[in-house]
């Protein structure tokens, strides 16, 4: 008990920010009032906001005639975390919330504006330090370095993306005047082609078409070009040894297994497994393939996964889960998933394979931080 007392004596002076591209609105409240004080200043002028907070310390410290700290907490956002690792290493102990789980009234429309936000996490910021975590959860501020290793594979299936759009793009204008294209590629010979190609009635490329179709075909191989160099900044900074990604031997080490290749590997390792975690539901719920149950008198349910987490790790999971059906066909996991979804639909099957992708992110979790291989899987030569 006293070691409470103690901690509340030191951590009372509660501050929020509710943060746009155009201004900053942060409200503070001292111990003993349960008003808060509301200043508005220019968004990202920091040296303002911390003059601000040293200025409402010192007041309160004035008031109480005791020493105080300052806690701020914000939403993460637009602004991402860079505030917080400029606040704490300024000394000022700095919470980030995850917006959507603010815990929020159900009677009728609430009013929204930003000091009314910034008060009222100021309140919850207070309720959270008492020791509630259910009224809001943190966010884990990772490092730079963590940060920035996600970019590599965001960057390239953004990449992959604009250049199945471009793919698209010219198949649907070529689709347009009878000419088809098959595959999911365009071949390097199709600028060449189009001096012979024939519209289905019959006429040459008409010369806007053709030009617009020229320049997408530049803008395809330039997008390609770019592909090539984010694969080979990544493998390069897998072994260079400099640490520019965090955890590369955890990449190297699932890398090892069947069915999961460096993409894979790495998307993961830079998304889920450079985290600690404690038990497997930790696991399945940072993904969002756990289960959300509801539980109502005599009714009882699942209501499917709750997809909270990184979509770009959820859908690598899942396809990782078909793979490892075609190339670890004898795993435990494998032939559960045949013998429980085989005999199924095809919706029943997809169902099953999130139930799959789900096994085989603990699987995996096991495997990178315990080395213990799942059941009957095999390793690459």
């Amino acid at each position: 008990m006293s070691g409470r007392k103690s901690t509340q004596a030191t951590v009372r002076i509660c501050g929020a920010s509710s943060l746009s591209k155009t201004s900053w609105v942060c409200a503070f409240a001292v111990p003993g009032d349960n008003k808060a004080t509301a200043h508005k200043i220019k968004a990202r002028d920091v040296d303002r906001l911390i003059s601000i907070l040293n200025s409402s310390k010192t007041k309160a410290e004035h008031q109480l005639s005791r020493p105080l700290r300052i806690v701020l907490c914000y939403e993460v956002g637009y602004d991402g975390f860079w505030l917080a690792r400029l606040l704490m290493a300024r000394g000022i102990r700095t919470v980030v919330f995850d917006p959507a789980s603010f815990l929020m009234p159900r009677r009728g429309r609430r009013a929204k504006t930003d000091r009314l936000d910034a008060e009222g996490m100021t309140r919850t910021l207070r309720t959270w330090l008492s020791g509630d975590r259910e009224v809001a959860r943190d966010v884990l501020i990772p490092s730079v370095e963590q940060e920035d290793a996600k970019r590599i594979e965001r960057e390239r299936k953004y990449l992959v993306e604009e250049r199945t759009s471009i793919v698209g793009r010219i198949k649907g204008l070529l689709a347009l005047h009878g000419i088809w294209l098959n595959g999911k590629r365009i071949g390097k010979r199709l600028l060449e082609r189009l001096d012979i190609m024939k519209t289905g009635d019959g006429r040459p490329l008409a010369p806007f078409l053709r030009r617009d179709i020229e320049r997408m075909l530049r803008h395809y191989d330039f997008v390609s070009q770019q592909i090539e160099e984010v694969i080979a900044e990544r493998k390069a900074a897998l072994v260079d040894g400099l640490g520019r990604f965090p955890h590369a031997e955890k990449v190297q080490r699932l890398a090892t297994l069947g069915a999961v290749g460096e993409t894979t590997a790495t998307v993961l390792v830079a998304e889920v497994y450079h985290r600690s975690f404690e038990t497997r539901r930790h696991v399945a719920s940072f993904v969002g393939l756990a289960p959300s149950p509801y539980n109502s008198g005599d009714t009882g349910r699942d209501r499917g996964i709750h997809k909270a987490g990184t979509k770009l790790a959820r859908q690598t999971l899942v396809e990782l889960a078909w793979f490892w059906l075609r190339y670890q066909p004898n795993s435990k996991l494998s032939l559960w998933w045949h013998e429980r979804f085989g005999g199924m639909g095809m919706r029943g099957r997809k169902v099953g394979i999130v139930a799959l992708a789900r096994k085989l992110a603990i699987a995996l979790w096991r495997f990178v931080e315990q080395g213990v291989v799942p059941e009957g899987a095999t390793l690459k030569v």
